[in-house]
């Protein structure tokens, strides 16, 4: 990967970050109007999905080549946030309720235990069970692709028909709702591994990134999402389409995907004819990314609870923009002390999965 297209992918991660935030901060107890470019949370999602098995797939071929470092570094990468964001999500709506209760009016507060392992076990959407993170929205697609993380290793670390058979057992047990969505994820496999797509010309290149580009423009102009959507109700009735909650756009989101697969494709020739623009934004563009994922997770629990504190006009934009303020300061200094530092976490899961593989070794061959 050039460090030209690894620059436009880091942008690309932090912009759909601040469209997931902008999604869910259009909340009308903290800003009375309706905010622009408010209605693309949930593409930026699958945007994250496609670009997710890109990176993947080139670490895994560059870096992380064996098992014990595949499994540390997603596991490392994964709990580094989410455990923090567990904890100070149940913490920050605690304290939120007591300071504001009108605004955790929609968000769910029971069942403790529940959703505290379901979460800690990445199992809130399984099947057709939905279990929501308390006010952490978000939190449903790290439980789609932390399993899609899953589903890789066990094919490429595994023997091949050995990594088949528990994939598909793996599939079995989480059922439809994980399994229509990893198509998508897996498009951003295809993309590095297609090697075709790197011999593109300039221009066959340039032609992709308008044609891609418009495409977008033209999914969301023209209300896909809820148009496909209106119509496999009337394929599978409503209450089919309620019961698939975050992947009830699955066809949509499957085009909205390989639109993205599109652009990517084309950029990562594009980026190298503009590598001085993006070099030149490096620095700025890393630090941003570096606390991507932290934005991710913690934005909705710590914008409900500074807006509870802070209980401001909603009328007054200075009242979503004091949040919003407080919300990033929160990220960074959460972020420091956990992405930023998820190496140690890594280490210490090395050295765990080093003792497994002794164990298991010495177990077979003890057979």
């Amino acid at each position: 990967m050039s460090t030209a297209f690894s620059v436009y992918l880091d942008l690309v991660r932090f912009l759909a970050a601040c469209l997931v935030y902008i999604y869910h901060s259009n909340q009308r107890f903290v800003i009375t109007e309706i905010l622009p470019i408010s209605q693309y949370g949930h593409s930026a999602v699958m945007v994250f999905f496609v670009l997710s098995g890109y990176v993947i797939a080139y670490i895994s071929d560059t870096k992380e080549r064996d098992w014990i470092t595949y499994s540390a570094s997603r596991l490392s990468r994964v709990y580094s946030v989410a455990l923090p964001a567990i904890i100070l999500t149940l913490l920050l709506d605690s304290s939120g309720r007591v300071l504001m209760p009108d605004i955790y009016a929609s968000y769910p507060y029971d069942q403790f235990l529940l959703r505290t392992l379901a979460s800690l076990s990445f199992s809130n959407e399984v099947w057709f069970i939905s279990i929501t993170a308390f006010s952490n929205i978000a939190y449903w697609s790290v439980c789609y692709e932390l399993w899609y993380y899953v589903f890789f290793g066990l094919l490429v670390f595994l023997p091949r028909r050995t990594g088949v058979f528990f994939a598909v057992l793996l599939a079995l047990a989480l059922g439809p709702k994980v399994m229509l969505l990893a198509p998508i994820w897996g498009l951003g496999v295809l993309l590095y591994r297609w090697q075709a797509l790197t011999k593109l010309s300039i221009g066959a290149a340039l032609w992709l990134l308008v044609a891609s580009t418009t495409g977008i423009i033209w999914f969301h102009s023209a209300d896909i999402a809820p148009k496909t959507t209106e119509w496999l109700r009337t394929i599978i009735g409503p209450e089919s389409v309620l019961q698939l909650t975050h992947s009830k756009y699955f066809l949509s989101d499957t085009l909205l995907g390989i639109l993205v697969f599109a652009n990517f494709a084309a950029m990562r020739k594009v980026a190298l004819q503009i590598a001085p623009l993006l070099l030149a934004i490096k620095r700025p563009v890393r630090f941003l990314a570096g606390y991507t994922f932290s934005l991710y997770l913690l934005h909705e629990p710590l914008f409900a609870f500074w807006a509870a504190t802070l209980h401001g006009d909603p009328s007054n934009l200075g009242y979503w923009l004091a949040t919003t303020s407080l919300v990033a300061a929160s990220v960074v200094i959460v972020g420091y002390f956990t992405e930023n530092k998820r190496h140690i976490l890594r280490a210490w899961f090395e050295r765990v999965l080093q003792r497994v593989s002794i164990l298991l070794r010495t177990t077979v061959n003890a057979r």
